[in-house]
């Protein structure tokens, strides 16, 4: 499988992959959210930021994923404190999710560059989307990009 992964514009999140200062993604919910279970060493992540430009800028490979069981959140808050060195968050990401019930945290390696990738963005679009194959979220694609669920 292969993920779009949404990038915060605002926190410099994809400039910070780029210069390896960050290696680590997480994502966090209440209960299990993609891509919690669903992301596995070995594949492919591409970013793109949410600052409406549409276009896919960067790639990198899964090197380790780390999904919780239900935590309290001073587990989740020392989850994240333990792994802010490859997180490398801002005050208000670190404030966004620690304590979250459920983390899934992805460490990347292989970060690089691509020719940009125009998104066909729709309107069931989440912020983490799995896919078979990047080419399924293109403009152009012929086939429609269907959302994947996971079971709380």
């Amino acid at each position: 499988m292969e993920h779009l992964v949404y990038c915060d514009a605002k926190a410099k999140v994809l400039e910070k992959i780029l210069n390896g200062t960050k290696t680590m993604i997480i994502r966090g919910a209440a209960g299990r959210k993609l891509p919690h279970g669903r992301v596995f060493e070995g594949e492919t992540l591409y970013f793109i930021e949410n600052n409406g430009d549409g276009l896919i800028k960067a790639k990198a490979v899964v090197k380790s994923v780390f999904n919780s069981e239900k935590m309290t959140e001073d587990e989740s808050k020392a989850v994240v404190a333990e792994n802010q060195d490859k997180l490398n968050l801002t005050d208000d990401q670190i404030k966004r999710w620690a304590g979250k019930k459920v983390l899934c945290l992805i460490e990347i390696k292989e970060v690089s560059t691509i020719e940009p990738l125009k998104l066909d963005r729709q309107k069931n679009m989440d912020d983490w989307i799995t896919v078979e194959n990047i080419s399924m979220v293109l403009e152009g694609s012929s086939v429609k990009y269907q959302s994947i669920r996971v079971d709380s």
